[in-house]
């Protein structure tokens, strides 16, 4: 786990789902994974979007900084089709939906639209890939 990721997972349970810096203010969740090949459980801090009216669905988007690969916990949840968040002070069970098509877009656009760095990411990533948007819901 990279420093970045460890000092944020630290700084978000100690301070009930919130943290500072750079990403103070911003809807954050941690990903609970398990690796496809490792079988290893993995924690990945994330940014997220709220469903607009259900409150047991939030979006999460594989943007990787607009790297041209995506990020492993993306595969790894895709690959499940389930996982669990941490989000505030709660751990709860999800199943994994990926959005595509014009369901996709608009999540996304209104994500860019709140956090403008999120209309970055699709530049550095055209014509190598789609950056992934995936639903995630309470079992």
């Amino acid at each position: 786990m990279s420093d970045w990721n460890a000092k944020t997972i630290t700084e978000f349970r100690a301070n009930e789902g919130r943290i500072g810096g750079y990403f103070e203010g911003a809807p954050m969740v941690l990903l609970h994974h398990r690796g496809r090949k490792s079988g290893q459980e993995r924690v990945t801090p994330v940014m997220y979007l709220r469903h607009e009216t259900d409150p047991d669905i939030i979006y999460v988007f594989a943007t990787k900084s607009g790297a041209p690969t995506n990020p492993d916990w993306y595969d790894n949840l895709s690959a499940a089709g389930d996982g669990s968040v941490e989000r505030g002070t709660e751990t709860y069970k999800v199943t994994v939906r990926e959005l595509k098509g014009a369901e996709r877009d608009r999540i996304y656009a209104e994500q860019a639209r709140r956090y403008p760095g999120y209309a970055e990411y699709p530049r550095r990533t055209a014509g190598i890939r789609t950056i992934p948007v995936l639903e995630l819901r309470r079992a």
